[in-house]
């Protein structure tokens, strides 16, 4: 009997870099786990697609009734639901792709134990998903934006850079909380009130324009917090566009995915003996 080629697959030990080969010849799998996620969240639900629509929308309107009105919030000049609609989609497309993030390796638990392919698939595949969340929400915002009579100024061209840069964000601290969270399975249990209080720390409620000048720069490393008031330049034009926070925010973004991308390799041979 002839004998057939073998390939052995061993664990590296160390840090290693990553195979951006590999995963290329795993494009396939890349798109069908994509297509299972986003089947997943609507498979058997009654609203469907809808449920994109109401998160933000209803968030909307709570932060509308207690900060518009009952704590009189500043809104840069525009009408306050649509100046928190406009940081609410980014921001909700952030907190939900953290979330499903962090939870991945351990719902692929199975796949980990009886397969191999590049694990750092894995949590980035919820954060691709949800970019059909965040398109449906964005409709809806230029449907609120002619509501109001608001036309994007010049600025709109920067958009794809900051939807770069919240995709670079999620997939970074995705990456780092998923090797995280199949270590210490209380990590995913962390999520949702870190994801809470991150909300409260980007300008989603209130505008930047409180936080003093000097400071911007510094809270710019915070990298939703360019992506957000630069969503609100480009959209409704109240303010500049805050290149003082995108740019620093655009350095630390890096900085989370590249080290998130290390470490889950790092730990990755790992994750079938954990999990």
């Amino acid at each position: 009997m002839k004998n057939l080629p073998q390939t052995i697959i061993e664990p590296k030990p160390g840090w290693r870099l990553i195979d951006f080969q590999e995963l290329r010849q795993y494009k396939d799998l890349f798109y069908f786990l994509v297509w299972r996620d986003i089947k997943i969240v609507y498979k058997q639900t009654v609203l469907g697609f809808a449920w994109a629509i109401i998160r933000p929308v209803f968030s909307m309107v709570i932060f509308s009734i207690v900060f518009g009105r009952l704590a009189d919030m500043p809104s840069d000049g525009v009408p306050y639901p649509i100046f928190s609609f406009t940081a609410l989609v980014p921001w909700t497309y952030f907190a939900t792709s953290l979330t499903s993030s962090t939870q991945s390796l351990i719902n692929n638990t199975n796949m980990l134990t009886k397969v191999y392919f590049p694990r750092l698939i894995i949590p980035i595949t919820p954060v691709f998903a949800g970019l059909v969340d965040f398109a449906i929400a964005f409709i809806v915002l230029l449907g609120m934006m002619a509501w109001f009579r608001i036309i994007p100024n010049w600025n709109v061209i920067f958009l794809p850079f900051l939807l770069f840069l919240m995709i670079l964000t999620a997939a970074g601290m995705g990456m780092w909380f998923s090797a995280l969270g199949i270590q210490y399975r209380d990590v995913r249990l962390a999520i949702p009130f870190l994801a809470q209080l991150l909300m409260y720390a980007a300008p989603v409620v209130w505008p930047t324009s409180l936080i003093p000048v000097p400071l911007r720069p510094l809270y710019g490393l915070y990298p939703m917090a360019g992506v957000i008031e630069g969503f609100r330049a480009a959209l409704l034009g109240t303010i500049p566009m805050p290149w003082d926070m995108i740019i620093p925010g655009t350095f630390s973004a890096i900085l989370i995915a590249v080290s998130g991308a290390f470490y889950f390799r790092r730990l990755e041979r790992t994750f079938a003996d954990v999990a």
